[in-house]
């Protein structure tokens, strides 16, 4: 071979893998179009909703998706609103090497989302005098690589309704052990997808102020998380997968041990509604989703 040839050979060779190399780091996950994906968000619902840690759409006329870019373009946190029930069922994130690290100051500056019709957002009017806390969903501290981040967390619609002394124990301390999991030695990226129940009237604890709609908060009586590991291991693709549903009370004994709330992701899908992870082949999500192994996530 000639040495001209063999200059361009290696040239050849990375241009060949650049693609490959550029769909690892993109924003959005695409799937590729061979790969059987029966449940995944539809097209139409828009590049972000093809992401790995947003569940399957609920959709329909009252229920809107949230995306919460930040000012150079990258994706914090999205978000599905229930515009009649003035209340979110979930919002999810990623942690990967563009968004961790950091620690920055926390200002407490609540503040109303507009991208939410005024008709049906919530207010810290919702809030005062119900005997609940403002709970971040995506939590302050799971967002300190910047300010705007940072601030982004505390739009009202991140937020649901939770009793002092759990937002401030168990929940916390779970979140703690979650945001532990976000690190090079553990994952590439870590999907997360966290909310409270509000679907039906069994999934509620209670409705505060029920008779005036313009100011009633549905209070979830569960809480739950469900979170996606992506790591060099061959096995299933490198994705791992775990959840936990916890009923929203003040009264936990042991505050440090999330053991029996742990569920497998199928589990945690019957206790929801909520089609978790639906944006994986099919052949991944069926095994990644049915079992859990509380090992692999440090738990004995």
């Amino acid at each position: 071979m000639t040495p001209r040839r063999l200059f361009l050979l290696p040239l050849l060779l990375l241009l060949l893998a650049a693609p490959i190399l550029w769909s690892c780091s993109s924003d959005d996950d695409i799937s590729d179009p061979a790969t059987v994906n029966a449940n995944a968000n539809t097209p139409d619902k828009g590049a972000a909703a093809a992401r790995l840690e947003i569940p399957r759409l609920k959709g329909g006329e009252f229920n809107m998706f949230l995306v919460k870019r930040l000012s150079k373009g990258d994706i914090n946190f999205c978000i599905e609103w229930n515009k009649l029930k003035k209340a979110q069922r979930w919002t999810a994130f990623r942690w990967d090497n563009t968004n961790s690290g950091g620690y920055i100051k926390r200002e407490d500056n609540f503040i109303e989302d507009t991208d939410i019709p005024k008709t049906y957002r919530t207010t810290y009017d919702h809030y005062r005098g119900s005997g609940y806390t403002r709970g971040h969903i995506c939590a302050s501290a799971d967002r300190w690589n910047s300010q705007e981040a940072n601030q982004q967390t505390f739009l009202y619609s991140n937020m649901q309704p939770q009793l002092y002394d759990f937002n401030g124990g168990i929940w916390a301390q779970l979140e703690m052990k979650v945001r532990n999991w976000n690190s090079a030695s553990f994952c590439d990226t870590l999907y997360v997808c966290k909310g409270g129940t509000i679907d039906h009237s069994s999934d509620l604890l209670e409705i505060v102020r029920e008779n005036d709609p313009n100011l009633a908060l549905r209070v979830p009586k569960y809480f739950f998380m469900a979170i996606l590991c992506k790591n060099s291991s061959p096995t299933n693709g490198g994705y791992k997968a775990i959840g936990f549903y916890l009923e929203h009370r003040d009264d936990y004994e042991d505050e440090k041990n999330f053991t029996p709330y742990i569920r497998s992701i199928d589990q945690l899908e019957q206790l929801t509604g909520i089609d978790f992870f639906c944006n994986l082949p099919d052949a991944i999500e069926d095994k990644v989703e049915a079992t859990v192994t509380p090992t692999a996530w440090g738990f004995r």
